[in-house]
């Protein structure tokens, strides 16, 4: 019982120790200056390799690497599409024209199922913008 005042003491001088009841809302004071937002990390190929991670149960990258469940990527970038000697094309992909620029990458690795219905990649896609650039430049970076 001789610690409930102590401990009322210690809870009253906790209780003052807020932000004064004066001081201006944290965002009051940068109200008037100019919004800066904040610095946007550029994505970079070691990034991408990063992110690579995730697809290498089903491909490689390495320059005459062996299909996998999905093809070799090595030289994606610019290859026509379904065009990697050696890998079995499901239907919808052999039935896709044109090649792997940076754009159709971009939109396949986006959402693989909705680019190209009747892929077998089952793989739901890289969501982030940053990460599929970042994956592209590294795809790229191979193909050099």
């Amino acid at each position: 019982m001789r610690c409930a005042p102590a401990l009322l003491a210690g809870a009253l001088a906790l209780a003052g120790c807020g932000k004064p009841q004066d001081a201006p809302p944290p965002d009051a004071a940068s109200a008037d200056a100019p919004a800066t937002p904040a610095a946007a990390i550029e994505p970079t190929a070691a990034m991408g390799e990063q992110v690579f991670k995730r697809c290498v149960a089903c491909h490689t990258i390495d320059k005459g690497g062996a299909n996998g469940i999905g093809p070799g990527l090595h030289g994606i970038v610019g290859r026509a599409v379904a065009a990697h000697p050696g890998f079995s094309y499901s239907g919808a992909m052999k039935a896709k024209s044109g090649s792997w620029d940076e754009a159709a990458l971009d939109a396949y690795l986006a959402d693989p199922m909705k680019t190209v219905p009747g892929t077998r990649m089952a793989f739901a896609g890289v969501i982030d913008a940053a990460d599929r650039k970042a994956l592209i430049l590294y795809l790229k970076a191979q193909s050099e």
